[in-house]
């Protein structure tokens, strides 16, 4: 029952977004009985897979002391960035976990607070997951991919915005332990609402690089980035792309080759924390009419009854400037191959960018079977 309520209610999502999302990304043509037809399957698959994970996980102990010393390491994390920024003695505020999915986003709109801690709040309260060990949802990859970023943890270039340290910890769905080694790429476009690194219109083009970067998990799955914040632009809520690439090569010269692409999601934000994001400078001279998480067309894609995809944080001083510490606790299969939907607009080389000739337009707007 839970499989199938969960295909009525995201199939009327989908229908009553088909016409958002071709206006996101251009190109793309829906067929209602055949999106339905698409939704039961790849429910199906997930819940098989969840299940996969949940088997994997219960009563795992190697897993229960990843997760403390995750809590020390985000907390060690928080104590140096803000002593790096001299805010040792400002309070921190935090989003509290919430409890049911279908709240995720009406709490989100409506109830979510920030509540004050100092570093003496025990790193369990701070830094917990309601995600640990859960089956991610994969997404749509979107059309802004570029496949041979560099591998490196700040992305800014100089770009302005809210800081933004983010850390992701990736678990193997059939076993619960660290996903390694794992290449991890992310990307989203600036306070403007522009990616870097494609030749589409109003974009920032081929020769540039900004808020894109490749991490490879260290032994407990975990990758770090120094960011900004991402903007908004016509038809997208805020939100931060992921894409991990299995049984992929590092190389001498910071990038990698190889592999498949094994999973793909996006990273979305509590209303409360974009309203106060976009109020401020440069956020605010973007023109571009704001998409809310509920209008946005991929948000039912990313999240499930257990699976919320909502990045955890806390703002590091009292004012958004200071920055944000964000987390997230992905659950992937290693062995899913999704080359077919990871499609990039361009490819990074030694030389600067250049356009992908094999780019598949088609698919970017569809996510594998193993959506939400």
């Amino acid at each position: 029952m839970a499989v199938v309520s969960r295909f009525l209610a995201v199939t009327a999502l989908c229908l009553s977004s088909l016409v958002s999302i071709a206006a996101a990304h251009p190109g793309e043509h829906h067929d209602n009985l055949e999106v339905i037809r698409e939704i039961k399957a790849r429910s199906i698959e997930f819940e098989n897979q969840s299940r996969e994970l949940q088997s994997a996980c219960e009563n795992n102990e190697e897993g229960q002391a990843r997760k403390e010393r995750a809590y020390a390491r985000r907390a060690a994390t928080v104590e140096r960035l803000r002593r790096e920024r001299g805010l040792e003695d400002e309070p921190i505020l935090h989003r509290r976990t919430l409890a049911q999915f279908k709240n995720w986003q009406s709490k989100g709109h409506d109830r979510t607070s920030t509540l004050k801690y100092n570093m003496s709040t025990p790193s369990s309260t701070l830094f917990g997951s309601n995600t640990s060990c859960i089956l991610t949802p994969d997404n749509a990859n979107g059309p802004y991919y570029v496949l041979g970023e560099h591998i490196r943890t700040d992305l800014r270039e100089g770009q302005p915005g809210i800081p933004l340290h983010l850390e992701i910890q990736f678990t193997e769905v059939s076993n619960c332990k660290p996903a390694v080694p794992l290449v991890v790429d992310i990307w989203s476009c600036n306070a403007s609402g522009i990616y870097s690194g494609v030749s589409a219109a109003g974009q920032g083009g081929l020769k540039t690089t900004f808020l894109r970067g490749v991490q490879e998990t260290d032994a407990d799955g975990v990758v770090s980035f120094d960011s900004i914040f991402p903007g908004h632009y016509s038809g997208r809520a805020s939100h931060e792309h992921i894409l991990t690439h299995s049984g992929a090569t590092i190389l001498p010269n910071k990038t990698f080759s190889g592999g498949h692409v094994s999973h793909l999601s996006q990273l979305f934000f509590d209303p409360a924390l974009i309203d106060a994001v976009e109020a401020t400078d440069p956020y605010n001279k973007n023109r571009i009419a704001r998409t809310s998480n509920d209008a946005d067309g991929y948000t039912g894609y990313a999240a499930t009854s257990s699976y919320d995809p909502f990045a955890e944080y806390i703002m590091l001083g009292s004012k958004l400037s200071d920055g944000l510490f964000m987390w997230a606790d992905l659950g992937i299969k290693a062995s899913n191959n999704h080359d077919q939907y990871g499609t990039h607009a361009a490819v990074l080389g030694p030389n600067g960018g250049k356009d992908n000739p094999k780019f598949n337009m088609g698919i970017v707007g569809t996510p594998p079977n193993t959506h939400g």
